[in-house]
C-alpha cells in the first residue's frame, strides 16, 4: 500500500430548504428600510434595505426605495425558500410602510396578517431637574 495516495470523500448535496410560510419584518424609518424575511421560527432567511439597494443620501427614506427593497428580499425568498405565505411584521413611521407591503400584490405572496409593532413610548423620558434661581 502507498501511503501518499490522497484520500478521496465524497461530498452529499446539500438539499434545498423550502420554507412555504415566513414572516416579512418591515422597519421603516425616516432615513431608511430595511426588510427582512424570516421563517416562523424568526431565523432570517433573507434581507435588503433601501442602501443596499443603492440608493443614497434622503432618497433612501422615500416610499420608492423601500418598494425596490422589499422588492429584492420578496424575490429572492421565492426563488431560494419557496416563500408563498408571508405574515408582515411593520415597525417605524417611515414612508416605506404601506409601499413595501404593495409588493406583496405584484408578486403574488399571499398576506395572513398584517401587525403593526411599533413601539410606544409609557411613562415618557425622565424630566429635566427643576432650575434653581
Amino acid at each position: 500500500m502507498a501511503e501518499n495516495q490522497p484520500t478521496t470523500t465524497t461530498r452529499k448535496k446539500k438539499s434545498k430548504r423550502t420554507v412555504s410560510n415566513a414572516i416579512l419584518h418591515v422597519f421603516s424609518s425616516f432615513n431608511n428600510t430595511i426588510i427582512t424575511i424570516t421563517d416562523t421560527n424568526g431565523g432570517a432567511l433573507t434581507t435588503s434595505s433601501a442602501g443596499a439597494c443603492g440608493f443614497r443620501g434622503s432618497k433612501k427614506g422615500t416610499a420608492y426605495a423601500a418598494q425596490v427593497a422589499a422588492q429584492k428580499a420578496i424575490s429572492t425568498a421565492k426563488q431560494q425558500y419557496g416563500v408563498s405565505k408571508v405574515n408582515v411584521s411593520i415597525k417605524g413611521i417611515g414612508m416605506g410602510r404601506e409601499a413595501a407591503v404593495r409588493v406583496l400584490i405584484s408578486e403574488n405572496i399571499a398576506v395572513e396578517s398584517i401587525k403593526d409593532v411599533t413601539g410606544i413610548p409609557h411613562g415618557g423620558c425622565r424630566p429635566r431637574k427643576a432650575r434653581r434661581v
